[in-house]
């Protein structure tokens, strides 16, 4: 139905029954940077910003999955990554009247994302090892039980290395070797310019090689 905007989202678009928890998210959805298949999308956005609150649905429910699994290699935990896509869907819905359409609406949720999980991290101070982060796991490979223990213990070092990086530095190399982004899109996501997100990245890099140099 479109109509009158409110300020608030509607109930039922955010709520629901709540999906199974599983260890870690067992298919990657659809890459928001690279949609594919999703045509009718600017129609969508374009009935939501109308106040189509069915129409904003779907582009929750489309995208949700994704932000969240960012979310999570953000900021370390499934409940934070929640909260923090579910403000940041919010603000999407106030801001709608005002989306040029220059970028993709999954790109545009991207950087709101990202940028309300670095305000998290900065006003914490701190950063959580990535256990929500499935893609840093043990080699498959490793059947001993020596190998099997030395590889945990190299995952788990990972991990607490990474959440020594600093807010900016985290998510830098996240959005870059973990989802695959352009310096350019990390430079403005992040709001530095794109020799700063390098020289994150190279830091980054350069701090988890020495940690994995300690057991290789």
């Amino acid at each position: 139905m479109a109509g009158a905007r409110t300020d608030h989202v509607p109930p039922d678009i955010l709520d629901g029954p709540p999906e199974p928890r599983r260890p870690s998210w067992a298919e990657d959805p659809p890459d928001p940077l690279h949609p594919e298949g999703r045509s009718d999308e600017p129609l969508l956005v374009a009935r939501s910003a109308e106040g189509d609150e069915e129409a904003f649905a779907v582009l929750v429910q489309r995208h949700a999955p994704t932000l969240i699994r960012l979310a999570a290699r953000l900021l370390g935990a499934r409940t934070e990554a929640e909260d923090a896509v579910q403000e940041a869907f919010i603000s999407a819905w106030r801001r709608l009247p005002q989306f040029q359409g220059r970028s993709s609406f999954g790109t545009w949720m991207y950087r709101i994302v990202t940028n309300r999980c670095l305000n998290v991290l900065r006003r914490s101070g701190t950063t959580a090892p990535l256990e929500a982060a499935g893609d840093v796991q043990a080699p498959e490979h490793t059947v001993s039980p020596p190998r099997i223990a030395e590889a945990r213990d190299a995952v788990r070092e990972l991990r607490e290395a990474l959440g020594l990086l600093s807010a900016e530095q985290r998510a830098c190399w996240v959005l870059r070797e973990l989802d695959g982004c352009s310096y350019e899109f990390i430079a403005e996501a992040v709001g530095i310019s794109q020799e700063a997100v390098r020289a994150r990245v190279f830091r980054a890099r350069r701090r988890l090689t020495r940690v994995m140099g300690d057991w290789r």
